[in-house]
């Protein structure tokens, strides 16, 4: 902790002697946003120091972590002493300041929520050069509950106390499979229902692979089971499971069951081709190595010119997720068949840990959403505009009581924004914390892109 407190030392003398005119941003190494309008101006400030487990406390079952920390080091961290994070986001170099600052969500969430709602306590630099510690109760409690989904606009969390839960060597996986949606929306509502009785599974997501054919998996720590599967090289997870109806990962393989092909992503890349995938190192089967191949391509447009020299029709990058009430979802994978038609589509079933709410994303307590996840380019039609799908599926989001994260492109306008994401309360901590305007305000950052 003295180290630390010497690296926040630094880190403040650098930030004061940035100039004071431009908005600051945060170097880091590694990003999982996807707002790609190119390097925004002003100065940078180097936080990449930030990247240690400072202590696992086993007994009181908590972890002081700083802010640049991967979840990929805090799980190897936590599982060394039988635990791990409350949520732990699907890819690995997600850090856990920026799943607190901005939004993350796994299969255990219908159970804890969200990952900023096991922080105990953040220590931030804020906005005027302050280094303050925000905890639920006291001066800071405001900015503790306005800090989420603020993305880095209000200051940066440097040090964070979490808590952690006890695993178990193995996860069973059931993968049930549904004919419609609305089918397995009632499952879902039905298998979350109780997140505290002792028979209700662990871990809970789903996987649409068309309007007919879709599964939940339902996850259950065993201390053993039968030889556990790796989806680490030659197989591919989401491929098991349409055939496994029954499978086991050890839990480290599980929490990163995503990451190996980022989902299903990989397969833009050839990656999934057997033979390209027996040529492919395999520690470069990583979700952070395609989005930095996504990167490069939109910084120099080559499938762009690829696809018009070959006379292809344009496509619409429909990279989003989105937070629907369960009793809508149906209502929501129908028009996204139709009208999107992306697949496959992931399901994550969410849900408040407690009662209290956060103000920059304010989901109901009590109520039980479903994340719903799609990544992929949707071909245009001739004359639709460019941003036409992504522009649908927020109105969509609208109508049906629902929220969208801010990870990616975001089409509202100034005024409809503000009113999804609570303008006055963000007005008042933009005022107390960065009074000068030194970060870029949340619009500015995640719909300008400034």
């Amino acid at each position: 902790m003295s180290d630390h407190a010497a690296t926040v030392a630094d880190l403040r003398a650098r930030y004061s002697r940035l100039p004071a005119d431009q908005p600051v941003r945060l170097a880091k190494s590694t990003s999982n946003l996807f707002r790609f309008g190119g390097p925004a101006g002003g100065p940078r400030l180097d936080a990449r120091g930030f990247d240690r487990v400072l202590s696992v406390d086993p007994q009181a079952r908590t972890a002081d972590v700083q802010g640049m920390v991967t979840y990929e080091q805090l799980a190897d961290a936590t599982l060394a002493h039988g635990l791990m994070p409350m949520v732990v986001p699907q890819l690995k170099t997600i850090t856990l300041g920026g799943a607190v600052a901005g939004l993350g969500i796994e299969s255990s969430s219908f159970r804890h929520g969200l990952p900023h709602e096991s922080v105990l306590e953040m220590e931030i630099l804020t906005g005027d050069g302050a280094v303050v510690t925000a905890r639920p109760e006291g001066e800071h409690a405001e900015l503790f509950r306005g800090f989420p989904n603020s993305y880095g606009s209000l200051g940066y969390a440097l040090r964070l106390r979490i808590e952690l839960q006890p695993v178990r060597p193995v996860v069973r996986l059931r993968h049930r499979r549904f004919p419609d949606a609305k089918l397995c929306a009632e499952a879902i509502e039905q298998v979350c229902a109780n997140p505290g009785d002792a028979r209700t599974p662990d871990f809970v997501d789903g996987t649409v692979f068309g309007p007919d054919e879709m599964y939940l998996t339902l996850g259950e720590f065993v201390d053993e089971g039968p030889a556990t599967s790796d989806y680490t090289g030659q197989e591919i997870y989401y491929r098991s499971i349409r055939r496994n109806p029954l499978d086991h990962l050890s839990i480290r393989d599980y929490l990163w069951r995503w990451d190996t092909d980022w989902f299903w992503c990989s397969r833009a890349f050839g990656a999934q081709h057997p033979l390209v995938r027996r040529l492919w190192p395999r520690r470069y089967l990583r979700s952070d190595v395609y989005r930095r191949l996504v990167a490069l391509d939109q910084r120099l447009r080559f499938s762009d010119r690829v696809g018009s020299a070959l006379g292809r029709p344009a496509e619409e990058l429909v990279i989003q997720d989105v937070e629907i009430p369960v009793e809508r979802l149906a209502e929501f994978l129908d028009v996204f068949h139709r009208d999107v038609g992306i697949t496959p589509v992931w399901l994550c079933p969410l849900r408040l840990r407690g009662a209290d709410k956060w103000p920059l994303y304010p989901l109901e307590p009590d109520r039980l959403y479903v994340n719903v996840g799609f990544w992929a380019a949707v071909t245009l039609a001739p004359g639709q505009a460019p941003d036409a799908h992504n522009r649908l599926v927020e109105q969509l989001v609208n109508d049906l009581s629902g929220h969208k994260s801010l990870y990616s492109t975001v089409h509202y306008s100034e005024d409809e924004f503000w009113r999804r994401y609570n303008g006055p309360a963000y007005r008042r901590l933009k005022q107390r914390y960065d009074p000068q305007g030194r970060l870029p305000d949340l619009y500015d950052k995640c719909v300008r892109g400034r």
